[in-house]
């Protein structure tokens, strides 16, 4: 039995890492915070937790959570750089949901998040947590770096075309749709039913800030000789609670190859990952409220374009599921542990 607190227990990311660790059989949450929140019982805010939990948000304390033997950050960007040294050295193990951690050049993540990084020096000890790739590196981790939701759901589409060799990296193109939750619980006007209901956009189309991570994360898997990865990237917001569908284009470089047996071989000891029969196309209703990724692969017309359909809960395994996964590795859980839920239908 391990001992958690959590940081920034307040959003729709903290709700959902609480709705997992409270039936996570290893597990007792010790700590959540949130100044703003501080000496509200949890389950007054989250009525849905009554009689699972019981604890009040607290505010922030280091020597509270230096007790705990995990810590996950669910806060805004450019929050955990602040608390991160402390308890690093304090020798607390860390998953951190935000953004922070996850692009290794510091200069690259201050172009993109539009703020100086806390803490560079902390960049190269953090393992960047996408288990299907990382596995080992994030078993003996100190601090791991959560990916975010939009590249949890290309990356694990593009990277069994990657590490074959199979498609040009340098020209990748990726339609992804999120739910509104992606956007926060914060109170915006754009995010208001009235405002989404009944439409569906693009945004970021220019450039959207998970961009250089995802290429990152591509770049990792690629073999040596290769090249680069170029990657055209946008996003689109759609009128529905929770889920990513991304759509993932690629040109195939000439290498025959049965594209169903590389991602069926691929992932096949994946417990969280679906590669789905040939001709499927997998919905995001699916995957509702589970860590589970489900993918589809097609060659349209037997010509030279791949297309590979990737879909996820961006709250799960795009968020708190990926973060409780990545626990289950550190601590050496059945990885399964506190996330074998199936999805919720209808």
């Amino acid at each position: 039995m391990i001992e958690v607190g959590i940081v920034g227990g307040t959003g729709y990311t903290g709700v959902e890492l609480l709705r997992v660790l409270v039936n996570h059989p290893q597990v007792r949450v010790k700590i959540i915070t949130s100044r703003a929140e501080a000496g509200l019982r949890v389950d007054e805010l989250y009525t849905s937790l009554r009689g699972f939990l019981d604890l009040q948000f607290s505010e922030p304390d280091l020597d509270a959570l230096a007790s705990c033997d995990v810590v996950f950050f669910a806060t805004p960007h450019g929050v955990a750089q602040n608390m991160m040294p402390a308890l690093l050295e304090r020798g607390v193990r860390v998953v951190d949901l935000s953004a922070d951690f996850r692009i290794r050049d510091a200069r690259l993540w201050s172009d993109w998040y539009g703020q100086e990084h806390g803490c560079p020096e902390l960049l190269p000890k953090a393992v960047y947590g996408l288990p299907e790739v990382n596995r080992q590196q994030i078993a003996s981790a100190q601090l791991v770096a959560c990916p975010g939701c939009y590249p949890t759901a290309i990356q694990l589409g593009f990277i069994p075309l990657l590490e074959n060799n199979l498609v040009d990296a340098s020209d990748l193109v990726a339609d992804a749709a999120s739910g509104v939750s992606g956007a926060g619980r914060q109170a915006k006007v754009a995010n208001l039913l009235a405002e989404v209901s009944d439409s569906f956009k693009a945004y970021g189309a220019a450039g959207h800030r998970h961009l250089p991570e995802i290429e990152q994360g591509l770049g990792d898997v690629l073999p040596a000789g290769s090249g680069e990865v170029g990657l055209t990237f946008v996003p689109h917001l759609v009128p529905m609670i929770r889920g990513i569908h991304a759509t993932l284009y690629a040109n195939l470089n000439g290498a025959a190859a049965d594209l169903q047996q590389v991602f069926e071989e691929r992932y096949a000891s994946e417990p969280f990952v679906d590669v789905m029969p040939a001709g499927s196309h997998p919905e995001t209703r699916t995957v509702k409220s589970s860590n589970m990724c489900r993918i589809a692969v097609f060659q349209p017309q037997q010509r030279g374009k791949v297309v590979v359909l990737s879909v996820i809960d961006n709250l799960a395994k795009g968020a708190s599921g990926q973060a409780v996964q990545n626990m289950n590795i550190m601590f050496g859980f059945d990885e399964r542990a506190g996330l074998n839920q199936v999805a919720v239908l209808p």
